[in-house]
């Protein structure tokens, strides 16, 4: 068997299937062959009786033994770990499913196992060598944090400095020219936005790098919400936007880490104040949806252009600035929502259309399940 390992409460991601296994959108071939061995891509093929009935050379490679045959093992004996067995009966309901497995041999390799539905009750496993991905992953979080952490202290100087400029300019009344007091303002302000980056890209790397999200508390993302429209709501009125939470009934508690999901609701609510005209509203309303609870804020500002709504999450990027009344932003809170909100295998979406505005909507699971015994959970 394969010795491996994986982390504690490493997660298995499942999502509904969008097509037959075997049609074109699976992208799954639909009768096994020898181009198979051409990927590289390893292939396993899981039939209704639970035993691999077919292999691909890349799979034996990718496990780290070309030469072995895997044919008649179940997937628990070809990986030692249960979660190949979940991926698998989730396939067999129609649901493609995967996880991340260690492979432990002279030297760690990491592994990516897909499982997608044959439709005739097995399933295919697609493997993916992400070794050197993930070495690479880490080597720039690393970087990130290092640089993070050797740029704050001459920032936080700064800062000090400016504050301690901005005081000494207030006392010395007429002493100074109305051009160096704007000059000593600007750069507390930019001093703000850079220390702001700096902390932004440290706690981006440190959820990148798999640091940890304690998902431990109840959270009620009503009483959040709330909490979260107060804390901005100072920043709306010197903008002119009113904000109003709303919530439906029954509202299921999610489990997960509060302070980063407030994080969440405040990185987003803080866009669409920013993005929304004067007079405007910012509405957060939190509902129940099915067995999730939702979370959505919707603005009726300029809205996000088609072509800049898959990038959105994406780190640094920024749509047009010009467009935004309020300078500043580091185009690191959405990239910091998307992975919080997947940390709590939850998902984060954007409807907009330009010049009416765009809705962020938040979905995470319920703390307890439907149908669950009291006190699970």
């Amino acid at each position: 068997m394969t010795s491996a390992g994986q982390a504690p409460g490493a997660p298995v991601t499942v999502e509904p299937a969008s097509a037959g296994a075997g049609s074109p959108a699976s992208g799954l071939p639909i009768d096994p062959s020898g181009a198979m061995d051409l990927a590289d891509e390893g292939y396993l093929h899981v039939g209704e009786n639970g035993l691999i009935d077919h292999e691909s050379l890349g799979a034996r490679r990718i496990l780290g033994d070309p030469g072995r045959r895997l044919l008649g093992l179940t997937v628990l004996e070809t990986f030692v770990d249960r979660r190949a067995d979940s991926v698998i009966e989730a396939a067999r309901d129609g649901v493609t499913g995967s996880f991340e497995h260690v492979i432990r041999l002279p030297e760690p390799r990491t592994i990516t196992i897909r499982a997608h539905p044959d439709g005739a009750g097995g399933a295919w496993l697609v493997l993916a060598d992400v070794t050197e991905f993930r070495r690479l992953q880490q080597i720039r979080s690393q970087f990130i944090e290092n640089l993070s952490h050797e740029l704050r202290t001459p920032l936080t100087t700064v800062s000090l400095l400016a504050e301690t400029l901005s005081r000494e300019a207030d006392q010395a009344g007429g002493e100074l020219t109305a051009k160096m007091r704007d000059r000593i303002a600007r750069i507390e302000v930019e001093t703000g936005h850079l220390v702001q980056m700096v902390n932004e890209l440290l706690d981006l790397a440190r959820i990148e790098s798999g640091g940890p999200i304690e998902l431990h508390d109840d959270v009620d993302l009503a009483q959040l919400a709330v909490a979260s429209a107060d804390r901005l709501r100072l920043f709306a009125e010197r903008q002119g936007v009113h904000l109003a939470v709303e919530a439906g009934p029954d509202i299921p508690l999610v489990r997960g880490d509060g302070a980063r999901l407030g994080q969440v609701l405040v990185n987003l609510l803080h866009n669409a104040v920013k993005f929304s005209p004067d007079g405007g509203e910012v509405l957060v309303r939190v509902e129940r949806a099915g067995v999730d609870a939702l979370v959505a804020i919707r603005d009726h500002g300029i809205g996000i252009p088609r072509a800049d709504r898959e990038r959105v999450f994406e780190r640094f990027y920024k749509v047009d600035r010009a467009r935004s009344r309020v300078a500043g932003g580091t185009g690191l809170g959405l990239a910091i929502a998307r992975h919080v909100v997947a940390a709590h295998g939850g998902r984060i979406s954007l409807e907009s259309e330009v010049g009416k505005g765009s809705t962020f909507t938040v979905r995470l699971p319920a703390s307890v399940p439907p149908h669950a015994p009291p006190g699970a959970g």
